[in-house]
């Protein structure tokens, strides 16, 4: 006769496969925990550890950015001189020019007026000039044989009564010749005698002051197209 085996609760049911999956360890990766704090130190005392650190990197920004402010204010600082600099170099520039300018008209100005000036005051009065001249003849020409005055035709008679009231008073004992000239402007004269002669040609003056003011137009760096071109 065929005995039965009891049943026990000792009996695993479970299949092998599962006992295999529940056995092997799950390869999930979880979260690392933060580090605990070190033993010993207090919370606020890590509170304020991280805001000093907070406020020396606050300062060291701020210091860099001081400095790279500096440095742009710097380079703008030099860069307005730069142009200032050139700005003045150019109305010191302009200015001279238009000194000079001005310097050229007024010397143009002044020569216009002069010449004008000078022929009006010949046309009212054409003897002062000759009077002048042969008065100053007269004082030197002791001893000279004779003296000959060459003017404008319209003044000989004129000429020939001032001379001949001159000679009273200075001394000249020679004889006086005045004629007539019409190549001569009204105003000029020539004094003439043995060993030596005067002129009076308010043309020729005229020129020499041209001279003049070309010289001292040259002697201030101007030149005479410059001066022509003022004209």
């Amino acid at each position: 006769m065929v005995s039965l085996a009891r049943f026990t609760f000792d009996l695993d049911l479970e299949p092998r496969a599962t006992r295999v999956l529940r056995a092997e360890p799950s390869h999930q990766a979880s979260e690392p925990a933060p580090p605990p704090l070190p033993a010993g130190i207090p919370e606020d005392v890590v509170a304020q550890l991280v805001q000093a650190a907070r406020e020396e990197a606050y300062a060291e920004g701020l210091a860099a950015g001081g400095q790279q402010a500096e440095a742009l204010a710097a380079q703008t600082i030099a860069a307005a001189a730069g142009t200032i600099a050139t700005k003045t170099a150019q109305m010191s520039a302009a200015l001279d020019h238009a000194i000079a300018a001005n310097k050229l008209e007024a010397i143009e100005l002044a020569a216009s007026v002069g010449r004008k000036l000078a022929l009006h005051l010949v046309a009212r009065h054409p003897l002062t000039e000759l009077q002048a001249l042969i008065a100053e003849c007269l004082e030197s020409l002791d001893g000279v044989p004779h003296l000959v005055i060459r003017c404008h035709p319209d003044l000989a008679d004129m000429v020939r009564e001032a001379a001949t009231a001159q000679m009273t008073t200075s001394g000249f004992a020679g004889r006086l010749v005045v004629m007539g000239d019409p190549e001569i402007r009204l105003g000029d004269g020539r004094l003439e005698w043995v060993d030596g002669g005067l002129v009076r040609d308010i043309a020729a003056t005229s020129a020499q002051i041209d001279r003049h003011i070309a010289a001292y137009l040259a002697a201030h760096g101007q030149t005479d197209k410059a001066m022509e071109h003022g004209a």
